[in-house]
């Protein structure tokens, strides 16, 4: 189903009375703003050595190597990033090892290493590291492009950057407001409201669950049409609740996916160092990868697409990708990787099931929905300003610039 929230739609009836995601999970961050392309990598070993090259470098070779922007330089003083134990002298003047790397999203589904030192990222949110941990989960809404095929809204428990196929970030909407999964993100008395409508307590994370199964892009942002049918919310959660256990990959103590019926993803001839194109043969189920071949890999993985991208090629680009020599970006693994075999198998994995669960998606045209109308009469919209606001964190403490302690 693809509609528009200003009435233009293709295929489908426009739902210009359904909310919005940014009403009915009202707090959102923009994605990080790395701003240097060699703080993140595939691997840890490449971020370890990358580091040990800049910190070896002096003045102004530093300073090159570091890549320095408006918002960083090796001069720039900056408090640590919440819940990370990093260095807070200025750059110029470090020495020590490189922090432990800590996994993240670059884009969609595309699981790399940062290193978590605020000073070496333009714009790391630390709104969103205080909130981050267990039990915590990330909802992106993605950037609206007409008329492409892909979700309007992924969710995972990492991190995510601003890397967008739709050219531009998303928002980001933690799925709690505080760490410890506290406060849940949602407009106030919206689940109170769900909860008389459909005959049984509504938690927060149905309400993320349906909007992961059942939002439709615009340029709007995310429309999230509610059902008036309580079978209509169940099966959706439902569906939501199992393409957000894939999305996760075991986060959180839930399971790594897999595909039905015993069927896996393997390297049939392994991948060469340093491959150059990626095509796929649809008869034989069979990705190439230079002279590599996987399968079986399923159409509904080669062909799932964010922001009408093929998420498959996107992923291999950027491990392929030329890039300036002399830079930190350059120092990369010489071949390919077992660990991004590995890593590919699992994609293939996760795409074919999203593909194969997307038909499933609830189709509410014509059929009776909770309107933004109905919201407002039950006093859920608007919402307050304070819901859209990051929650104060008193009991907090962070260290500052040049080891000093800030009290948030």
């Amino acid at each position: 189903m693809t509609a528009t929230r200003s009435g233009g739609a293709t295929g489908a009836k426009p739902l210009a009375d359904a909310p919005l995601l940014d009403e009915l999970m009202p707090w959102s961050v923009a994605p990080l703003r790395l701003g240097r392309d060699w703080v993140r990598a595939p691997d840890i070993r490449t971020l370890r050595t990358r580091w040990d090259a800049l910190v070896r470098a002096e003045g102004p070779a530093r300073a090159a190597l570091f890549r320095e922007s408006r918002a960083r330089t090796v001069r720039s003083a900056v408090n640590a990033l919440p819940g990370r134990p990093t260095g807070t002298r200025r750059f110029a003047r470090e020495h020590g090892p490189c922090p432990e790397p800590v996994r993240f999203l670059h884009g969609p589904f595309d699981e790399q290493w940062l290193v978590p030192d605020h000073r070496l990222i333009d714009a790391a949110r630390p709104e969103l590291w205080r909130v981050a941990g267990p039990g915590q989960l990330f909802a992106v809404e993605q950037g609206y492009v007409p008329r492409a095929s892909g979700p309007a809204v992924l969710v995972g428990a990492l991190l995510p950057d601003d890397r967008s196929p739709a050219g531009r970030p998303a928002r980001v909407r933690p799925l709690y407001r505080r760490p410890g999964g506290q406060e849940p993100n949602v407009a106030p008395g919206l689940t109170e409201l769900l909860s008389g409508r459909y005959g049984h307590g509504v938690a927060a994370d149905e309400v993320l669950a349906w909007a992961v199964a059942a939002a439709v892009p615009s340029p709007s942002g995310a429309v999230v049409p509610l059902p008036a049918d309580p079978a209509a919310w169940a099966a959706g959660v439902e569906l939501g609740r199992r393409m957000t256990a894939v999305q996760l990959r075991g986060a959180h103590g839930g399971e790594r996916p897999r595909l039905p019926g015993g069927r896996r993803p393997y390297v049939r001839t392994a991948v060469p160092d340093g491959p150059q194109e990626l095509s796929y043969d649809a008869g034989d189920e069979v990705l190439h990868i230079g002279d590599g071949r996987v399968s079986p890999v399923p159409p509904a993985a080669w062909n799932f697409r964010v922001g009408g991208v093929r998420v498959l090629r996107m992923w291999f680009e950027l491990r392929t990708a030329q890039v300036a020599p002399g830079t930190l970006a350059a120092i990369r693994p010489t071949g390919w990787p077992k660990e991004w075999s590995s890593e590919l198998l699992e994609l293939v994995t996760v795409l074919a099931l999203l593909g194969e669960l997307n038909p499933d998606r609830p189709d509410l045209t014509g059929a009776k929905q909770i309107t933004r109308a109905d919201l407002t009469e039950a006093g859920v919209l608007p919402v307050p300003g304070a819901a859209r606001r990051p929650a104060s964190v008193l009991d907090h403490h962070e260290e500052g610039p040049e080891g000093q302690f800030a009290l948030l």
